[in-house]
């Protein structure tokens, strides 16, 4: 994939769990809410219809501030990609201010964890920047350590 310096976000990280649990946690209204925003803010509801097309919805409460984020897949490779945006939702219907297309790369680390990668690509520059102020690389990275954090409690449980 060609990323633009200008308008993707992006990194890559290990996490240390088995890839098919990191795509199991990403892809379930279950286990999302754990990890899905930095804590103390919460995931308070979440619709997840995984396939192309399918409803990718998720409603944070930040500091009191209800979140509404409502999208679709774009496109989903079991254990290995998902592409969801804010393009669209359910049945295609255009967003008025569409904010990022995102996307989850998966592939099996030589120990047994997960090579995970995260890219926000944005439709321009100034949206890309806005993102980055937010605090993309912070907040992505957190929610990633989350991720990991909640997979292996459920390994421990197992």
């Amino acid at each position: 994939m060609d990323l633009d310096p200008e308008t993707d976000l992006h990194f890559t990280r290990h996490v240390a769990a088995p890839r098919s649990l990191v795509w199991e946690c990403w892809t379930s209204e279950e286990h999302l809410p754990h990890f899905f925003v930095p804590k103390p803010h919460k995931v308070t509801s979440c619709k997840l219809d995984v396939r192309a097309g399918g409803a990718c919805c998720t409603t944070f409460d930040v500091d009191g501030n209800i979140m509404e984020n409502n999208g679709v897949y774009l496109e989903v490779i079991p254990n290995e990609k998902l592409v969801f945006t804010d393009t669209y939702t359910e049945g295609w219907k255009p967003t008025a201010e569409p904010f990022m297309t995102a996307f989850i790369i998966l592939a099996d680390a030589p120990d047994g964890g997960t090579t995970y990668t995260a890219i926000a690509r944005h439709r321009n520059t100034d949206t890309a920047a806005q993102h980055k102020a937010m605090g993309f690389y912070d907040g992505w990275g957190t929610v990633v350590d989350q991720l990991e954090a909640y997979a292996q409690s459920l390994l421990a449980a197992k």
